[in-house]
């Protein structure tokens, strides 16, 4: 199956993150492109953004490496350094291990769009540069704590 019809693909929409960090991603859709197409190694999604929402809260993992292309409208990547405009055509790539949090956002009027592909791993660490919280994954399985270890729901 070279080709993939990604219009005959379920798309979700919101976040795994726990309460209350997960209400703000109404505006997030994302397609599981490398899933459908029967990909192992790494993960290939498409990821839309309604105007307003954004891709993600930011963070960087410790194992993984991302990489995404704009493929619709106009993006912005918030990082450690600030804000950066993105076109289509224009690339993003955070290797594992640099600290540097990012995420997408869409501050514009009309929908935007990008492909990113990132590397699976058995395991991974994934940090929050803006609130405490880190997600540890286990073979698909995610669990959200505090910094330090500790549970989410047991207050600040």
């Amino acid at each position: 199956m070279p080709r993939i019809d990604i219009a005959a693909l379920p798309s979700t929409n919101g976040s795994a993150y726990p309460s209350p960090y997960d209400r703000q991603f109404d505006g997030r859709h994302q397609t599981r492109l490398g899933d459908a197409a029967g990909l192992t190694q790494f993960g290939v999604n498409l990821v839309q953004l309604d105007p307003g929402a954004m891709s993600s809260l930011r963070h960087w993992h410790e194992r993984q490496d991302e990489f995404l292309v704009v493929t619709e409208g106009n993006l912005t990547l918030r990082d450690d350094h600030g804000d950066t405009g993105l076109k289509v055509g224009d690339c993003c790539a955070f290797p594992a291990g640099d600290a540097n949090g990012h995420h997408i956002l869409n501050l514009s009027n009309a929908p935007g769009a990008f492909i990113v592909v990132g590397t699976r791993t058995a395991t991974e660490t994934g940090w929050y540069s803006d609130i405490d919280m880190k997600v540890e994954a286990e073979n698909g399985v995610m669990r959200f704590s505090r910094r330090d270890g500790s549970d989410i729901a047991e207050g600040p």
